[in-house]
């Protein structure tokens, strides 16, 4: 194939090598600790929603997906999101509820990757974050028949305009297929960027939710 590559070279290892090493960043026993700590930091520099996420999910046919969605609360319990339950994420969950998640931080030169299964929500959970939502974000959330084929944007608009004609000045509701997941880790991994690509893996696991971590280095 002729013509310029898409993907630029990489720095060189001397450039590469150069970068100032962090120092010590595991100081918490409790990952979920550690991963609040992470995140914390990384809200002070990530230009946009440190709290977005790739969650990974598996279709029938067993080939994974993957999409961006936003982490909306954390936990001892787990990491929850929201979304249509019917999109195909939803879909694919109620099939196996299974899913891994990954954050990464350019900024901070961190990221955490998360392995288990999901849970939904509860009503009164899921009630209580959609009301926290935008207006607008509540009635997009009844005119959009996510992850489904679209004729057309004009065919999107008049939804959300009769939507929105259809409460008028009441309170928007909680659609019934709209709702939280919850992913309950038994595997959390932190990795962290070191100089001369000697990156540092530490990884927490337990055999069953509610069990003791067990931690253990890998090699980058």
């Amino acid at each position: 194939m002729s013509g310029s590559p898409l993907i630029p070279p990489s720095p060189s290892e001397e450039t590469y090598s150069a970068s100032a090493d962090q120092g010590e960043v595991f100081t918490k026993d409790d990952p979920f600790h550690q991963f609040a700590e992470w995140l914390a930091l990384a809200g002070k520099s990530e230009p946009n929603d440190p709290n977005a996420m790739a969650l990974a999910t598996v279709d029938a046919d067993g080939l994974p997906d993957l999409r961006m969605v936003l982490l909306k609360d954390i936990d001892a319990g787990g990491l929850t999101f929201y979304t249509n339950t019917e999109s195909a994420k939803g879909e694919q969950l109620a099939l196996n509820p299974k899913a891994a998640i990954c954050f990464h931080w350019k900024t901070i030169r961190r990221q955490v990757r998360f392995r288990g299964g999901v849970e939904p929500v509860s009503d009164a959970e899921a009630d209580a974050y959609f009301a926290t939502r935008a207006r607008s974000a509540r009635i997009g959330a009844w005119a959009s028949a996510q992850s489904r084929p679209l004729e057309s944007r004009f065919a999107l608009e008049k939804q959300i305009a009769a939507k929105a004609a259809h409460f008028g000045i009441k309170e928007v509701t909680r659609p019934p297929y709209w709702s939280g997941y919850r992913l309950v880790p038994t595997q959390i991994e932190f990795w962290v960027n070191r100089p001369f690509r000697l990156h540092d893996r530490l990884v927490f696991t337990r055999d069953r939710v509610g069990a003791q971590w067990k931690t253990e280095r890998l090699y980058p």
